[in-house]
């Protein structure tokens, strides 16, 4: 099992990003998935996740300002990111709760780390 972020880049203040994330491989089930963050020196914050059936939930900070969505039969979420400020810099993380095909617990995958740079 496998989830392959994509999406990051350097962007200038009041621009926009979109962030996309799938999953690959043998899997039985995913439930929420989500988007978290670590700018250097700073501990991994949530910045965004949906359930299977849609439901989202947002940090304060990005509130208004990103939109999470999903694709269940594709397998995939994704992070628009409008109005971006220089404090959005960070590495950005892909994760999803999910059962895999040959096992019948959940367990937390993640992505490897793209880079959001947001220039004033």
């Amino acid at each position: 099992v496998q989830l392959q972020a994509s999406g990051g880049g350097l962007v200038q203040a009041g621009g926009s990003l979109r962030l996309s994330c799938a999953a690959s491989g043998s899997i039985f089930s995913i439930n929420a998935m989500g988007w978290y963050r670590q700018a250097p020196g700073k501990q991994r914050e949530l910045v965004a996740d949906i359930t299977s059936g849609g439901s989202t939930n947002y940090a304060d900070s990005v509130k208004g300002r990103f939109t999470i969505s999903r694709d269940n039969a594709k397998k995939m979420v994704y992070l628009q990111m409008n109005s971006l400020k220089p404090e959005d810099t960070a590495a950005y993380y892909c994760h999803a709760d999910l059962i895999p095909l040959d096992s019948g617990n959940w367990y937390n995958y993640w992505g490897q780390g793209t880079q959001v740079t947001v220039s004033s």
